[in-house]
């Protein structure tokens, strides 16, 4: 009975109905002949709500479901399908509240159908995650109602689902195609241009026009009677390492998403792209303490391991402890390697504080420090100001991104390798950094 009264909810068109035959019982003391009228109403409205309960609550001919992906991808439009089939003999209207998890702040889910007799029909949302971790999807919540609308049954399916939210392995994929060599223009990615070639040897071939000619093999030539040219390839098993400062400084938000999951989601994008070149790649992840450190490996479940190493860092209110770094960088990274480290300075006295401790590290690996464009700062120096006040704002902010680019300068003299990137273009930024050196056949 109580699961009776919990699923029964009465429409609007019952309660307009009822203030209309209030109003005529009202009206009626003063013109008796409505008294008469206004019952056989009532009885009407009465048999009408009791063959419209009947209808719905006779058995239970609905079923829904929503159904949901393995995982979430951070920062991408995520799809939510929710499927209903009606199992009554004729058409019903149904309305649909999803219980969106609360990191959403999502409170006006409604999706209203007709569905004709004996029909599933299927419709689908998106949701974009901007922090990883666990999100719960609460009830999903159906009312059907018939043609009259007087009465609607609540039906509850799929209770306290469960999703993950991974780092951005859709951008991931998306990226793919970087890691050919021969690369397709896309709007937004920049062709580099590759100087130089590494040194491993691939093969010798027949010389065509456009080769090096600093690569011909004169031995080759004169047994063969024409010009015969070594062929090199990219240097392939090169440990490669992602490191993420997790410090309090990578809380910044830009467009919603923090500067930590920019990085991690750059950091993704990239490894996938490294363990396409053949190379070995790895991840470390610090603030004041050593988060999260996976050795570096060609294993194609090197990608499962990293992302799940990635899942749960996140940010804290701790300074970042660069010495450490260098400890754990100089104990466990004895081989030279190329580490891709994601951080960020907004003063140039909290990079010389840094400094000794990276240029020690560029002593014995090649270190490409990537930190971030204060976009807001940016736009602020495009604007046309009009007083005083906004004159001011905009030298301050001119500083700020003129204090970038000494930074970035400041660390090229010393012979560390920087990218200053705005966070939307991190990915690409990254991965042509990295195509660049090895092109270059700098490590």
């Amino acid at each position: 009975m109580l699961k009776f009264i919990r699923s029964l909810y009465f429409g609007k068109r019952v309660f307009y109905a009822l203030f209309g035959i209030s109003l005529l019982f009202l009206i009626s003391f003063w013109f008796e002949t409505l008294y008469s009228i206004t019952w056989i109403l009532t009885s009407i409205l009465l048999i009408l709500v009791f063959t419209d309960l009947v209808s719905l609550f006779s058995r239970s001919s609905l079923e829904a479901d929503r159904v949901l992906p393995e995982k979430f991808s951070n920062s991408d439009e995520n799809m939510v399908k929710i499927t209903i089939h009606n199992q009554h003999g004729f058409k019903t209207n149904v309305e649909v509240i999803d219980e969106i998890p609360v990191q959403f702040q999502k409170r006006d889910f409604l999706k209203s159908l007709e569905i004709p007799a004996h029909k599933k029909i299927s419709f689908d949302y998106l949701l974009k995650p901007l922090k990883r971790g666990e999100y719960t999807f609460g009830n999903l919540n159906v009312y059907v109602s018939t043609f009259l609308k007087l009465i609607k049954r609540k039906y509850v399916f799929n209770k306290d689902q469960l999703v993950k939210v991974y780092p951005s392995f859709i951008q991931m994929k998306n990226l793919d195609f970087l890691a050919l060599d021969q690369k397709i223009n896309l709007h937004g990615i920049k062709r580099i241009r590759r100087i130089g070639h590494t040194m491993e040897f691939e093969q010798i071939k027949e010389y065509v026009r456009g080769d090096d000619v600093r690569t011909i093999n004169w031995k080759a030539t004169a047994k063969n009677n024409h010009l015969m040219v070594n062929q090199f390839q990219d240097e392939r098993s090169q440990p490669v390492y992602s490191i993420i400062d997790s410090g309090r400084m990578m809380k910044m938000p830009f467009e919603g998403l923090s500067l930590l999951d920019y990085a991690i989601n750059s950091s993704l994008a990239f490894s996938n792209v490294a363990l396409k070149k053949k190379d070995k790649v790895g991840i470390l992840s610090f603030s004041n303490k050593i988060d999260t450190l996976q050795k570096a490996s060609s294993k194609l479940s090197q990608l499962n391991r990293i992302m799940e190493a990635l899942y749960n860092v996140d940010t804290g209110f701790y300074d970042s402890d660069f010495s450490l770094l260098y400890s754990r960088v100089k104990k466990h990274l004895t081989h030279r390697s190329l580490l891709m480290l994601y951080t960020n300075f907004e003063h140039m006295s909290a990079l010389q504080r840094q400094l000794p401790y990276l240029k020690a590290i560029a002593k014995n690996h090649l270190l490409v420090v990537i930190f971030f464009e204060n976009t807001e700062m940016t736009k602020l120096t495009e604007l046309d100001v009009s007083n005083v006040s906004e004159s001011a704002h905009q030298t301050i902010a001119e500083e700020f991104v003129h204090d970038k680019l000494l930074m970035a300068k400041e660390l090229q003299k010393h012979g560390i390798q920087t990218l200053l990137t705005p966070p939307k273009d991190l990915s690409i930024n990254t991965i042509n950094k990295y195509l660049e050196i090895k092109a270059r056949g700098l490590l």
